[in-house]
């Protein structure tokens, strides 16, 4: 699933990116609420806000509230060689494919 156990480095689930989320999210709640009510400018103050999650949440990751980037791994190379190479394999030893 998407715990940690299985190589995955948490999906973002930091404090910046919530943080960005929820403003973000507020601003899309005041956005529609405002283009329900035929209010253009709080509509276009609700979208403001929406940008302002994002910037927020760019701000705080740069700060180190967010998620740590990942190293490479020492063998995704070898992986990747071994696999193309074993793709190229495949299509030698198959007949060519015709478009319909």
């Amino acid at each position: 699933m998407s715990g940690s156990s299985h190589g995955h480095n948490g999906h973002g689930h930091t404090v910046a990116a919530w943080t960005g989320v929820v403003i973000a999210f507020i601003g899309f709640c005041v956005a529609g609420a405002f283009i329900v009510m035929a209010k253009p400018v709080g509509f276009w103050v609700g979208m403001a806000v929406v940008a302002l999650g994002g910037v927020v949440g760019m701000i705080m990751r740069s700060m180190g509230y967010g998620q740590a980037p990942q190293a490479p791994r020492a063998d995704a190379g070898r992986e990747l060689t071994r696999t193309s190479t074993l793709q190229g394999a495949a299509r030698t030893r198959t007949a060519p494919r015709t478009r319909l």
